[in-house]
C-alpha cells in the first residue's frame, strides 16, 4: 500500500506560481510512475502531468505544457508539481497519483493505483 499526501495548495493571483508536493509513505516511489490530476468544480478529473518510474518519460496535458513541471526526489519519497504563469482556469483540487505500471496512457485515471486526498488551488483574476 502507498499513502499519498499532497500539500502546497492555496490562493494565488493570476500570473503567479505555486509548488505542490506529494509525499508518499508505505513504499518507495522509486518503482512507481507518478502523476498529477485535477478536478474543477462540476468537472471531470483530468490529467495534468505524469512521469515514468525511471524519469525517462514525462508527459503533460496540452493546457499546462510549458507552464507546469513535474519532478521527483526519490530520497525524500516526494513528487512535485511546479506551476508557473497560473491562470484562473487552473483553479481545481489537485490530486497526486502513483501507478505501478502505466500501459494505456498516463491520462487514463484507471491506470493509476493510488491517490492522495487532494489540495485546493485557487487562482484569482
Amino acid at each position: 500500500q502507498v499513502q499519498l499526501v499532497e500539500s502546497g495548495g492555496g490562493l494565488v493571483q493570476a500570473g503567479g506560481s505555486l509548488r505542490l508536493s506529494c509525499t508518499a509513505s508505505g513504499r518507495s516511489i522509486s518503482t512507481f510512475s507518478m502523476g498529477w490530476f485535477r478536478q474543477g468544480t462540476g468537472k471531470e478529473r483530468e490529467f495534468v502531468a505524469g512521469q515514468s518510474w525511471n524519469g525517462g518519460g514525462t508527459y503533460y496535458a496540452d493546457s499546462v505544457k510549458g507552464r507546469f513541471f513535474i519532478s521527483r526526489d526519490n530520497a525524500q519519497n516526494t513528487v512535485y508539481l511546479q506551476m508557473n504563469s497560473l491562470k484562473p482556469e487552473d483553479t481545481a483540487v489537485y490530486y497526486c497519483a502513483a501507478g505501478k505500471r502505466i500501459y494505456n496512457g498516463y491520462d487514463q485515471k484507471n491506470e493509476w493505483d493510488y491517490w492522495g486526498q487532494g489540495t485546493q488551488v485557487t487562482v484569482s483574476s
